[in-house]
């Protein structure tokens, strides 16, 4: 499929099986790297729920399959996750374990910084802390 053909980012990512690998890298590397410690403490001793939820949101808000609208309605991020402090490290941390995911799993270049930058919007949106 061409670019010119692709109507959404969840087309142009590859569906559902690049969705479910991104993710799935996501929370990996999450509990593999170091550098990500500060971030995966802030999830839980178990992350199956979480890593299920961000892969039904990410269907939807790519353009695929509504998945987690229907299960649960608006997702209201900030108001979901205003029981977590997110600050700037925290924000920064979610970003690079994604960005990382998304080269990892081969995410087209080009998407890939589309994706960036909406990401970055978001979680400095989800802010609720200063530093």
């Amino acid at each position: 499929m061409s670019d010119t053909e692709v109507t959404t980012p969840f087309e142009w990512i590859g569906g559902e099986d690049v969705v479910r690998a991104m993710t799935e890298r996501f929370y990996d590397l999450m509990e593999l790297e170091p550098v990500y410690t500060d971030l995966r403490a802030a999830h839980g001793t178990d992350l199956s729920n979480a890593r299920q939820r961000l892969f039904w949101f990410l269907c939807g808000w790519l353009g695929g399959p509504n998945y987690y609208t229907d299960r649960f309605g608006h997702p209201m991020l900030r108001a979901r996750h205003l029981p977590f402090e997110i600050g700037i490290k925290e924000r920064d941390q979610w970003l690079a374990c994604m960005t990382q995911a998304m080269q990892e799993t081969k995410v087209p270049q080009a998407l890939r910084e589309r994706l960036e930058q909406s990401f970055f919007q978001t979680a400095d949106w989800m802010r609720n802390k200063g530093v």
